[in-house]
């Protein structure tokens, strides 16, 4: 199981993407359709048509990182989506139970404070 710090940001594509791209075709995803730098930190999660896979980026202090998941049998389930948006933050739980499987449609959760990132361009 990964873990992550709770500080780091992850952000989820919303659309589709060839998962043929290794770490220069995901960064120029990142930094041209998210509008993000990906080397400022963050990870950058990004799932095929199919749903059977998913490549997360990050930048880590010298090079990029690819980590990658394949699946045998089944599809990964979609967190929330906003319309419209090119990617949309999510957490380390919701990350987890993405490569896990669970699908938390009946979970709700309690309202916790989040500062406002007034420079990003997908703002929740």
């Amino acid at each position: 199981m990964l873990t992550w710090p709770a500080n780091v940001r992850l952000y989820l594509a919303s659309a589709p993407v060839d998962l043929r791209k290794s770490f220069d075709g995901l960064s120029a995803l990142a930094s041209g359709e998210l509008g993000l730098d990906p080397m400022r930190g963050g990870l950058f999660i990004f799932l095929n048509r199919r749903m059977t896979q998913v490549r997360i980026l990050f930048w880590d202090r010298d090079g990029y990182c690819v980590l990658a998941k394949r699946l045998e049998q089944g599809t990964f389930r979609r967190v929330r989506t906003e319309e419209g948006r090119a990617a949309v933050e999510i957490d380390a739980a919701e990350l987890s139970m993405l490569l896990e499987g669970i699908e938390a449609k009946e979970l709700r959760r309690s309202k916790r404070y989040r500062p406002v990132d007034r420079e990003l361009s997908i703002a929740r």
